[in-house]
């Protein structure tokens, strides 16, 4: 069930709702569409239905398809317009299980920030907000956003309407990444780009794994890293708090390791080197299950890259991932600026029970590599081996250091084809080769 939501009236949520039921309609999944909106309901003018049967006329049906009516615009769509105000229905209970797995749940939720707005977003899987680029409009859906993570439902993006870019004010959102502009038509539902724009963002919930971004119930669960075989040999993951190191030639295509961690949970990519843009379309080509990271970019070449970090700092969410990718650029920075920054960013992770990652790649160490790993909880080393000009190359991670047990000496194989990682033990102090592979990916060299 994703609930589309954002407190200022008609920043265009019902036409959002539609746009997306619609998409995933044309995709070959069917969409229920639902107005949670008592005081205004808007869904049935929108989408050109009967005020009636409504979502009170669901309660307690097997089948809420054979109440809903049909989209005029899709066979494959079923609307169900809100309950008038008087009618006597909890609408938490009544969106609860309303429609079976098969079905795409979409619910248009109430502008405001008050009860009526909470039920439908507790029930949720997850949150698309929805503004223009107005500022009082930025303003109630930065409101939206923070009742949202008050709740601990997971927001999925933002999308903005009525705009040809993102605003500055989006862009700064942490963890929360833009899914679709749409530019300013008389009729979104027709209009042949904004359906395309619709299309995009049903490709993007449907392949990363947007859902799985849960803060941690308590500071002494685990959390897992997204490679499943690394996971297993550290008894399920690192502690909430953890900082690590990821050491690597630049042409191991070790960024693969950075993008699968973005499904675990949502993350802030910070890149040093690369564009936001170029970050994403790597994020988006990887054959890998991913998450939808918010990307932002530092010159770590400029002035005052620390600042900026300390900024994205005090904005991180509860429980989230920060990727840094690369640290070569902020290790080569004043060993006593660099050396503050890792206190910062150790203080950070403490007290958001988030975990940092910072890619290291090895042709050029820096001078201030070994202040990484002195700081870093867990470092990993990434090792590619070929065996010849047309062998194929064998990638082996191991983790020289571990807090929690000093690190260990089997080696898990990755083989960037998809299949499982397979943990191997060295023999006679070589790499062992192992029967099963992991992460799948493209290169993306960047030192």
């Amino acid at each position: 069930m994703i609930a589309i939501a954002g407190a200022k009236g008609g920043c265009g949520k019902t036409t959002t709702t539609l746009g997306l039921a619609e998409a995933f309609g044309r995709g070959g999944t069917p969409a229920l569409a639902v107005d949670a909106d008592r005081q205004l309901p808007n869904l049935h003018v929108r989408g050109g239905i009967d005020r009636e049967p409504t979502l009170a006329a669901a309660r307690g049906e097997d089948d809420v398809l054979q109440v809903a009516q049909k989209d005029p615009r899709s066979s494959n769509v079923a609307l169900l317009p809100a309950p008038k105000s008087s009618a006597q229905l909890d609408t938490e209970t009544a969106l609860d299980g309303l429609a079976p797995d098969s079905v795409q749940l979409l619910i248009d939720c109430p502008s405001g920030a008050g009860p009526d707005v909470v039920d439908p977003l507790s029930v949720a899987d997850g949150v698309i907000v929805v503004t223009t680029a107005d500022d009082r409009s930025l303003d109630a859906a930065e409101t939206t956003v923070e009742m949202t993570n008050r709740l601990g439902v997971p927001v999925l993006g933002a999308i903005v309407n009525r705009s040809s870019d993102v605003p500055d004010t989006v862009r700064s959102w942490v963890d929360v990444p833009v899914l679709g502009v749409v530019s300013e038509v008389d009729d979104p539902l027709s209009a042949d780009d904004s359906r395309a724009v619709y299309d995009e963002i049903v490709r993007t919930l449907q392949t990363k794994n947007a859902t799985a971004r849960t803060p941690p119930a308590s500071a002494d669960e685990l959390l897992g890293t997204g490679v499943d075989a690394l996971d297993r040999r550290l008894g399920g993951g690192v502690p909430p708090g953890t900082v690590v190191a990821l050491t690597a030639d630049p042409a191991s295509q070790s960024e693969q390791f950075l993008y699968q961690t973005t499904a675990a949970r949502g993350s802030l990519y910070v890149t040093t080197r690369r564009s936001e843009r170029n970050v994403d379309r790597a994020i988006e080509a990887s054959t890998l299950e991913t998450g939808t990271p918010t990307v932002r970019r530092i010159d770590g070449e400029g002035a005052a890259p620390f600042d900026r970090f300390r900024e994205f700092l005090d904005k991180l969410p509860d429980g989230a991932n920060l990727l840094v990718d690369t640290a070569s650029a902020l290790e080569r920075r004043d060993r006593e600026a660099y050396v503050a920054f890792m206190n910062d960013l150790k203080d950070g992770m403490v007290e958001t029970d988030g975990v940092a990652v910072l890619h290291c790649p090895t042709r050029t160490v820096p001078e201030n590599r070994e202040i990484t790993t002195h700081f870093a909880d867990v470092v990993l080393e990434l090792e590619t081996v070929s065996s010849g000009a047309d062998a194929d190359v064998e990638h082996y991670l191991s983790v020289p250091k571990h807090r929690a047990d000093c690190g260990f000496s089997e080696t898990i194989e990755l083989r960037f084809d998809g299949t499982s990682n397979a943990i191997t033990v060295p023999a006679d102090g070589e790499l062992a080769a192992g029967s099963d592979s992991g992460v799948a990916g493209e290169h993306q060299a960047d030192e």
